[in-house]
């Protein structure tokens, strides 16, 4: 990518970096949630905001066993620590995804159950509400940044059309960055309303 009058200007190059690396966490976060987000098949991520209480610290599962999925409806998870697998099995129940592990003492196996129409109109909407709340983040970052323009310009650190430029230079990071996102939960929409 080229070099933006933001990030070549050295009063407001450390602000281009702040704005850019906010929007993109905060779009890193919403990829995250989508890949977690459960769908008609088994995926190893949907367990990924399962917690489990190893030795008084939170952990995620997949810092505990191997998680994998050996059939479309099927998650299995191999703990490395055999003494663990009633935690898991626990962490998963407790977590109301809706899955119920079944364990042999050694590895536990989540079926999946197909997910019902309802079901998938369901999620669809509650994709959309992470959106916006996402969107919301961003503009929020958009909304700061141009807060920190309107100071740099106030104290005569850069010109009044140095502000403007930045301004509209933001404006459009912040379309960028939200159609990006709007692309990726139409995507995971078109997948989770595959029956």
């Amino acid at each position: 990518m080229a070099v933006t009058g933001m990030a070549a200007s050295p009063a407001m190059k450390d602000l281009y970096n702040d704005i850019k690396r906010r929007m993109d966490t905060s779009v890193a976060d919403f990829q995250n949630t989508l890949g977690s987000t459960r769908t008609g098949r088994a995926n190893a991520h949907m367990l990924d905001q399962v917690r489990v209480d190893y030795y008084g610290t939170p952990t995620p599962i997949t810092q505990l066993a191997q998680v994998s999925t050996p059939e479309p409806q099927l998650i299995l998870i191999a703990p490395w620590d055999p003494t663990i697998v009633k935690e898991i099995d626990k962490a998963i129940q407790t977590a109301d995804l809706g899955f119920n592990p079944q364990s042999d003492g050694k590895v536990i196996r989540v079926p999946v159950p197909p997910m019902t129409e309802e079901r998938r109109k369901d999620v669809c909407k509650h994709l959309n509400k992470v959106l916006e709340d996402h969107r919301t983040a961003v503009r929020n970052v958009r909304r700061d940044g141009n807060d920190s323009l309107k100071k740099l310009a106030k104290d005569k650190k850069i010109s009044e059309d140095d502000e403007k430029r930045a301004i509209e230079e933001t404006q459009k990071m912040t379309d960028g960055e939200i159609r990006r996102m709007e692309e990726m939960c139409q995507r995971k929409e078109v997948e989770v309303m595959q029956v």
